[in-house]
Parts: C-alpha cells; sequence; structure tokens
C-alpha cells in the first residue's frame, strides 16, 4: 500500500460477500488494540489534561500538528469520484491551515492556524474501492501516525468498515460520500459521522419530481450494483416510486466493476418498462449508459440516475445525459444561493482548473464541521468532540446552514434535483444540469425509528 499514499507537505509520515471480518485485520498485525495504554513521547498537551486517554488521544495531539488520514479509490470503478473528493479534502486543509474567505466568515475558525492552534497534517491512501484494503491503510494511519481522525468514503461497503474500524479504535470517521440508508442506519457508529444524503432521503426528494415531470403511470427496469449502496437505492427508490403510482417490473443485479453489462440491458429492454433507473455508479454508470445507448435503451426509455456521479455528464457529454433526472449532493450553481459556496468554486476551480463536483463538496463540509466542532469543545478528545458533533449546533456552509442528527449521525443539509441539459441548453462548458428543486434536509429525513440504528456506546 506505501506506493498508494500521497504525502503533501505538512507530513512525513466490498465489506459485502467477500467475507472480510476484524479477526482478518487483526491477524494481519495492521491493526492495534486499546491505543489507551500508548504513552505519548512529550507531555500532553494542555487540551489533554483534563480528559482520559481515549483512542489515539492523547498521543496524537502531543506535537504541533494533528494527523488526518484520508482514505479514497483513485484506482478502480470509482477513482475520478475519488480524485475530486481529494482535491477538496487538500483545499479544506489548505484553508484551516492557512485562512479563507470561507473560514474567516464561521466565528469559530477565523484565525486560519489549522485547529486549536494545531496544523493539520494529512496523508492520502487508495482504497482501491475494497474494504479490507481500505481498512488497512485505516488502521496504519491509526498505529504509525496517531490519527486524530479518518475520513473518505465513496463506496457504502468501504465507508461501513471504516466506521466500524474508528468504533473499535475509538477515532472520529467523517464519511463523506456513501449512499447507503446502513451507513447511518443498522451500521451506524457513535464514531462515524456521514455527510452524503442517504438514498432514503435522496429518493424522496426525487421522487416527487418523476412523478410530476414523468407522470404517475410508469413502468420501471432498474440496474441495481450488488452491495449495500445498490440495494439501499432500489429499496428507498421502489418505495417512494411506487407509492406515487409507478411499478416496478424488472431488477438487474450487476457486480461492482463490471465491464459488459450487455445481459442486463437486454432484459431491461425486453421488460416492457418505459423508464430505464440506473443505480450503477462512477465508471460503472459511464460504461453502462453507453451500452445502454447502444442496445437503444435510452431511446424508448425515460432515463433516470438516482445518485449522479461527479463526472457523469462530462464523461459521456450532454447528448446522453441531456434529459436525465436524478439527485446530486450538490451542484455548483449553488453558489447562486449559498454566499460560501461562490467563494468555495472560485477558490477550488483556481487551485484545480475545474468546477468542483459534489465529492469535492462533502468532504470540505466534512472537515470544516469537524474542525468547528472541536473548536467549540476546546479538545480533540474524542467524547467531547461528538457531544459537540451531536448538540445540533448549525454551521453555516457551502450548503447553507447544517448540522447533524444525534440519533444517527446523519448530516441535515439540502437535496438537490436535477434535470440534465441538452447541447443547445448549455450556457457554458461545465453547465450540464438544471436544479428544478433544493428540498430541505428535514423534509426527507428518514423517521429516526425507521432507521434501524442503535447508535453504541463512547466506550465498549
Amino acid at each position: 500500500m506505501e506506493g498508494n499514499i500521497v504525502m503533501d507537505d505538512h507530513a512525513q509520515g466490498e465489506r459485502s460477500r467477500s467475507g472480510i471480518t476484524r479477526r482478518r485485520i487483526l491477524r494481519t498485525g495492521l491493526a492495534v488494540g486499546a491505543l489507551d495504554l500508548i504513552t505519548p513521547l512529550r507531555a500532553p498537551s494542555v487540551w489533554a489534561k483534563e480528559y482520559p486517554a481515549l483512542g489515539t488521544f492523547p498521543a496524537g495531539v502531543t506535537g504541533k500538528s494533528v494527523f488526518v488520514g484520508f482514505i479514497t479509490p483513485l484506482t478502480g470503478p470509482y477513482a475520478s469520484s475519488g480524485e475530486d473528493m481529494k482535491r477538496g479534502f487538500e483545499l479544506a486543509v489548505d484553508h484551516l491551515n492557512n485562512g479563507s474567505r470561507i473560514t474567516e466568515a464561521l466565528p469559530t475558525l477565523k484565525k486560519g492556524s489549522g485547529v486549536l492552534g494545531k496544523k493539520i497534517a494529512y496523508q492520502v491512501a487508495d482504497s482501491e474501492t475494497k474494504p479490507y484494503t481500505a481498512a488497512q491503510a485505516a488502521a496504519r494511519f491509526i498505529t504509525e501516525n496517531r490519527a486524530i481522525m479518518l475520513c473518505g468514503g465513496i463506496s457504502s461497503a468501504v465507508s461501513i468498515e471504516l466506521e466500524e474500524l474508528g468504533q473499535r479504535d475509538k477515532v472520529v470517521v467523517m464519511i463523506g460520500n456513501s449512499g447507503s440508508n446502513d451507513t447511518t442506519g443498522k451500521d451506524c457508529q457513535r464514531f462515524g459521522f456521514r455527510s452524503q444524503l442517504s438514498a432514503y432521503m435522496a429518493a424522496k426528494a426525487l421522487a416527487p419530481v418523476l412523478a410530476q415531470r414523468l407522470g404517475k403511470e410508469r413502468k420501471a427496469a432498474y440496474l441495481v450494483p450488488d452491495y449495500t449502496y445498490g440495494h439501499s437505492v432500489y429499496d428507498s427508490m421502489t418505495t417512494f416510486t411506487e407509492a406515487a403510482g409507478w411499478k416496478t417490473v424488472s431488477k438487474q443485479l450487476a457486480p461492482l466493476g463490471t465491464r459488459d453489462f450487455s445481459p442486463y440491458l437486454l432484459n431491461i429492454a425486453n421488460s416492457g418498462a418505459d423508464v430505464f433507473v440506473n443505480v450503477a455508479f462512477g465508471g460503472d454508470a459511464v460504461i453502462s449508459t453507453q451500452q445502454a445507448e447502444q442496445f437503444g435503451v435510452l431511446q424508448k426509455m425515460k432515463y433516470v440516475v438516482p445518485n449522479i456521479s461527479q463526472f457523469q455528464a462530462k464523461e459521456l457529454g450532454a447528448k446522453l445525459m441531456g434529459g436525465a433526472y436524478g439527485t446530486q449532493s450538490w451542484w455548483w450553481t449553488e453558489q447562486d444561493t449559498y454566499p460560501l459556496a461562490k467563494y468555495f468554486v472560485a477558490d477550488f476551480e483556481q487551485k484545480f482548473g475545474y468546477k468542483p463536483r459534489w465529492g469535492a463538496s462533502e468532504i470540505y463540509v466534512q472537515l470544516l464541521v469537524w474542525a468547528d466542532a472541536v473548536e467549540r469543545a476546546g479538545t480533540f478528545y474524542p467524547g467531547a468532540v461528538i457531544e459537540a458533533l451531536e448538540s445540533g449546533h448549525k454551521v453555516d456552509s457551502i450548503y447553507g446552514e447544517v448540522w447533524y442528527r444525534a440519533g444517527d449521525h446523519q448530516l441535515v443539509r439540502p437535496a438537490p434535483v436535477m434535470v440534465g441539459k441538452m447541447p443547445s441548453e448549455m450556457k457554458g462548458p461545465e453547465d450540464y444540469y438544471e436544479m428544478l428543486a433544493l428540498v430541505p434536509g428535514e423534509d426527507v429525513l428518514p423517521p429516526l425509528a425507521e432507521t434501524g440504528c442503535r447508535m453504541p456506546p463512547l466506550r465498549t
């Protein structure tokens, strides 16, 4: 894995059906037991004195910097999304360490001197979209770098694996991209927080728009990636669209990383459906859309993508994505709605040369909300930081005001619903979507009792 690590100047230094378990990590020697027993090389800082040892605290806060480990796919079917998220992470670290117009606007972060006066050091690891690979990197960040926080995600199987590891080793994990309901549902963790819309939230926002725009008597065929994310999206979409009058006529399960979707698309083409709902994500979404065009599916069916990948329109072109309905967790034209988003778009584009996508936005928001919680807590002690995140405190952000629901650690934030623009409708090279609705997060949250979340205690 060392070849997949990217270091910046500050740092020297599916869990699904595959049978990956915590025991396997322990057998490799990569995971630690209770880090409560670590003896710091230097005396604990002033922020550590009032709290007992927990996870990497206080060992991880004794120096002039604190370490954050970032884990994202840089190879595999979700690589382009991972690169975008990595850039959002790098911009957030730069803004926290050196200041920006956004951090200046937030009372707790305006100093631009890191977090609690400590600069953030980091490394980036390639998850390869594989839970076990991600867990190896996370365990290494904890044991070797005394990471005070981990973040990343994209694959929900990876995200759930990271949250379980964080819960076991008592390190806060901030998940940016993860659409499965299980992430903040039955697999919720006290040490895990998720910023992306859940599949439930996205489907609840999208279904009424689909019924209004496409009609209430529709037959839908689904292409579904066969792991927790795909099943969550399918379950949520069918629940809300069928309640609006749609009928589900086909469900085609495809393994993650499929290259030839022809067997599934032939079944969809012959299903009698008039709507094609493509749940595939990242590179899989691009390949399956191209092949759906070749099989004539897009010509005879309306196209719905419940969770539009960050670069799907750019990689496919507006001719294929024009008229496609779906959600994204954020789109750069929200700069016209939220003042801080305008600064984010400008700073990101100046640094990286393109408009930021929603993956970059989510991890950016995560870091600033985490930093705000640490500053309000006045300590890096995980228990106090978690309490600050659970408090319901609202933070102004590029999404407007956001906060975490204490019961499941889901970020409460708007749900954008959009439709792809045809080439003739675009006003610029990255003007791919028309925003149809920006649904308040409170209106699409699942009832807490229905999430399946049984929040573990701080200490077990």
